[in-house]
């Protein structure tokens, strides 16, 4: 009498895979919504950490604990000096204040640009409503011109 060999038929296998690959599709657009809604939340965290340290720049500026020039506005003239710091005037020992330990990067800009090469720069005298880069960083804002999943842009922000 030959034994009966058990195993799994090329129908259940069929079905099983079937069954897999549905469940696979439904949740890969759950991931992706996922991953968009994180790199937003890394936009929001970066423009509030910049721009933070640019108030207290701006802030150490009326204080009187940074050299301002005559002409100046008295933001920074570039994101890194928030990074390299400046010396605090009313310090005898003359160190350096610091505004941020690193110019965090867009997360929605490639990465072949990082720090402060990736965001889009607007000075003091450009107007809100067509922001340009200039002697100094008063704002900033993302480079990337795609659409939120509020609907607005990120550049917007």
């Amino acid at each position: 009498m030959l034994a009966r060999i058990r195993g799994f038929t090329l129908v259940e296998m069929l079905v099983t895979l079937t069954l897999i690959s549905i469940i696979a599709s439904m949740a890969f657009p759950l991931i992706q919504l996922d991953q968009k809604r994180r790199q937003e939340r890394e936009l929001k965290d970066a423009l509030i950490q910049i721009r933070t340290a640019l108030d207290n720049y701006k802030q150490a500026v009326d204080e009187g604990r940074i050299y301002m020039s005559a002409d100046s506005s008295g933001y920074p003239k570039t994101l890194t000096d928030l990074v390299d710091g400046v010396p605090d005037l009313k310090d005898i020992k003359g160190r350096k204040i610091y505004f941020l330990r690193r110019i965090p990067s867009d997360p929605f800009v490639p990465d072949q640009t990082s720090g402060a090469e990736s965001w889009a720069l607007r000075s003091y005298a450009s107007p809100a409503d067509a922001p340009e880069a200039g002697d100094d960083v008063y704002d900033i804002r993302s480079k990337s011109k795609k659409t939120a999943l509020d609907g607005t842009r990120y550049d917007t922000w």
